[in-house]
């Protein structure tokens, strides 16, 4: 299931032991080699408290309409425990502020979200906000990781511009090339009714 960042963000994070919520997710922590979530930070009363506020992903046992489910709060961990984690926070490296250009240079606007599948949490599209320039047309393009080339400390690399809103446009026009049985079924309805009140009519 593919899920928006910034759905992610608040979801609550339940404990089996507890039998309930212990905190929140505050904010994913994206690895800029793969562009994959492997943290969150979490928030609330219950970590707050203490520096054990980061919940890597191995620890999540499952991901619901309800919440992550993990076993206990004794998963959490400190920024200095897990060497990868520590090594990425280091890097300061924020994939929301980034700005987003074709291999030419051509500027497409800035990132202000994203999909990960939540399965792995691997990152699947960014949603770009437009210029103001462009923006009347295309408010907002969501664009494929398959599309992108290079992820740098100011911006993100993708390979065409016109691939990317040629798909977009294909998408919108697109029209189902299948038959509504429920329709049909209901056209045909109405044409026995139809016939029927003519047949009462003349009699």
């Amino acid at each position: 299931m593919l899920v928006y960042n910034s759905r992610l963000i608040g979801t609550p994070v339940l404990s089996v032991q507890a039998g309930g919520p212990i905190a929140q997710i505050s904010a994913a922590i994206v690895d800029p080699d793969n562009l994959k979530i492997i943290a969150f930070h979490l928030s609330g009363p219950l970590v707050e408290s203490n520096a054990n506020n980061i919940l890597g992903i191995p620890s999540i046992r499952e991901y619901s309409n309800y919440g992550i489910v993990i076993d206990s709060i004794d998963e959490l961990v400190s920024p200095d425990d897990v060497i990868k984690i520590k090594q990425v926070l280091d890097l300061n490296f924020d994939l929301l502020s980034l700005k987003v250009e074709t291999k030419k240079g051509s500027k497409l606007g800035q990132l202000i979200d994203f999909t990960v599948n939540s399965e792995d949490f691997l990152i699947q599209q960014i949603v770009v906000k437009r210029p103001i320039v462009k923006r009347l047309l295309d408010p907002e393009l969501i664009i494929s990781r398959k599309e992108i080339v290079e992820v740098t400390d100011y911006k993100i690399i993708i390979k065409d511009e016109e691939k990317v809103l040629k798909s977009r446009a294909e998408k919108e026009d697109f029209v189902p090339n299948f038959v509504n049985p429920f329709r049909e079924a209901r056209e045909a309805a109405a044409r026995v009714e139809t016939s029927s009140s003519d047949t009462d009519d003349k009699e």
